[in-house]
Formats: C-alpha cells, structure tokens, sequence
C-alpha cells in the first residue's frame, strides 16, 4: 500500500492576469513534514488555498487518500482531515482560548457528545502547549501564543495533515524553539505537515523534504539540502550570499 497521503497533479489557477499556478505537481506521504519555499508573490500561500479549498483551481486535480478534492468545499475538505493556519493570527479576541479552539471543533465528527467534544478542545489545547492559559482571552496572548492558538484551533478539527503558512514569522530568537518543538511534537505523533516558512533554518530543521515555487512553477523538490543547493533556487530566492551553513 502506498503511504501516499496527499497528490496534487498539473495544478493551474490565474488570478485575472497573474498565474500563481502553473502546472504544479507534488506527492507528500503520510506522516511526512514538508517544506514549500519561494520568493514573495510565487503563490505559495495560494497553493495551500487550494488544497484546503478556499480557492478554486482553474485546472488540475487534489487527491487526499483516495477522495478527490476539487469539487469539494473548506468544510468537507476540514471533515476529511486537512487543516490550515494562516500568517496572521485572527482569533476570537474577547473570546478565551478554550471557546476559540472549540469554535475549531465544529469540524471534528458529528457524532462527539459534548463531553467528548470538551475532552478534544483540552487535548487540542494541551498538545499546542497552551494549557496554562486555556481561560485567558485570546487578546491579551503574546505573539506566540496567538500563533500556538492557531495550531490548537486546527488541531480540534483533528487533521491528518496540517497546512502552515508562515506560522514562525515575527517571533524572536527566544521564542522559535519553543513553537518548533511543538510543531516536531505533531509531526512525530503522526500529523503530516506541509510548511510554508521564509526562516529557512527553522523550516529545515524539521521537515525532511523541500520544493521551491516561483511564478507558480515548481522550481526544484527533494532534499532540503539539494534544493537550497540548487544554482536556480540559489538566483531566483536565496541570493548569491546564502551559503551551506545558513540553511542549517
């Protein structure tokens, strides 16, 4: 049996003139971490829209498992196990971190009693590393924990893979080990991952394989360090001063 958990084939999606997908064809397996990077505007954030379905493709096709995803909606997509975090967390603000995640929970089994739903929420909560404030409202959270919330929100919606965008932006230097260990924590307990960052460093030390995108084109996937070492992902996004030892 394959251990291929998400295929996404010749994907295509223009945005009246701009393309942000360009005939995009990628394999993640279960239980993997995958990295996507790209220079600004190369559509990677689009690219996780249309796995999770809050964009439409113009072309192409998403399998998860054996399911079909094209003509299904972010809340059928949510049911099947796909999950996403965005770059800016936006929670309920006055709400506490224990009603934002179970406003996550919607997405889980319909069938959860409300004490099974509870027990999920906690979990959900526990495994971001947020139980110390699971009554605090979500406005007054520092940075990292809003971004931890975001982790918990989708963890509720119990996902077998999760989609993360840009979830290490802005946080200090102190501050970044901690959310990679949770996020080594979900992977290892079997979340797949797919991981859109521009703090390389951080991204590398977590997932084991890379793709880079520009102008909607896969540039180069595989290995995290073939890719960083690629002469045309070096020109189109590292630069010419990024060296072997950045990207560790």
């Amino acid at each position: 049996m394959s251990a291929q958990l998400l295929k996404v084939s010749d994907l295509n999606k223009r945005c009246g003139r701009v393309v942000v997908a360009d005939g995009i064809s990628f394999e993640v397996n279960k239980g993997e971490a995958f990295g996507i990077v790209g220079p600004n505007g190369a559509g990677k954030s689009t690219l996780l829209n249309l796995i999770n379905g809050t964009e439409t493709i113009d072309s192409g096709e998403i399998f998860f498992g054996e399911d079909k995803l094209n003509s299904l909606d972010p809340a059928d997509r949510a049911r099947l196990g796909i999950a996403r975090t965005f770059q800016i967390p936006r929670p309920f603000a006055d709400m506490s971190v224990f009603e934002n995640v179970l406003v996550g929970s919607t997405f889980t089994r319909a069938d959860r009693n409300r004490s099974a739903t509870h027990e999920l929420v906690i979990e959900s909560i526990s495994r971001a590393g947020l139980l110390a404030h699971v009554n605090t409202p979500a406005g007054k959270l520092r940075l990292l924990d809003r971004k931890r919330l975001e982790l918990a929100r989708a963890l509720a919606c119990e996902p077998k893979i999760l989609l993360l965008d840009e979830i290490a932006g802005g946080l200090t230097d102190a501050e970044l080990p901690i959310l990679l260990d949770v996020i080594r924590g979900l992977n290892a307990s079997g979340v797949t991952i797919i991981w859109i960052e521009h703090i390389v460093h951080a991204l590398v030390s977590v997932v084991s394989r890379l793709m880079c995108i520009a102008g909607g084109q896969v540039i180069a996937v595989g290995d995290s360090q073939s890719v960083l070492n690629n002469a045309k992902v070096v020109e189109l996004y590292l630069g010419n001063d990024f060296s072997e030892g950045q990207a560790r």
